[in-house]
């Protein structure tokens, strides 16, 4: 069950935390693309913020399975540090070269934000789950 919740934290950190620093990036005019984007995607033809959000309830998984057992500070640092680091290099890595999409210092560094933002969202809903379950 706590795997499943882990999923769903993941899920709404994408749609809660990512999203929001995707909008304050767009307002700011930082990057072109707004939040929320509901442009259709293959193969399902869904749309790209809930695939988004399905990636990133499974990117959950992992991040549960390291910072499970983590109290205090070394919870929050590790759920920056693998949100900004881990999907950051498999989008920049992997995803973008497949889509051939330029890699640049800038879409490093966003990812890094936005992704860093999306592991501590993911922690924070983990966190409030299991504070509920255990008291």
């Amino acid at each position: 069950m706590l795997w499943i919740k882990a999923f769903v934290a993941g899920f709404l950190a994408t749609l809660l935390f990512h999203q929001s620093v995707i909008g304050l990036f767009y307002t700011l005019g930082a990057i072109p693309a707004p939040p929320f984007n509901m442009t259709p995607v293959p193969p399902l033809g869904v749309p790209q913020v809930l695939s988004l959000a399905f990636w990133g309830g499974l990117w959950g998984l992992p991040l549960w399975a390291l910072i499970r057992a983590c109290h205090g500070k070394r919870y929050w640092l590790r759920a920056l540090l693998f949100g900004a680091a881990a999907p950051t290099a498999v989008a920049m890595l992997v995803v973008f070269p497949l889509k051939s999409l330029p890699v640049s210092t800038q879409t490093v560094i966003g990812g890094l934000i936005v992704n860093g933002a999306w592991g501590i969202g993911a922690a924070l809903i983990m966190w409030l789950v299991h504070r509920r379950i255990t008291h």
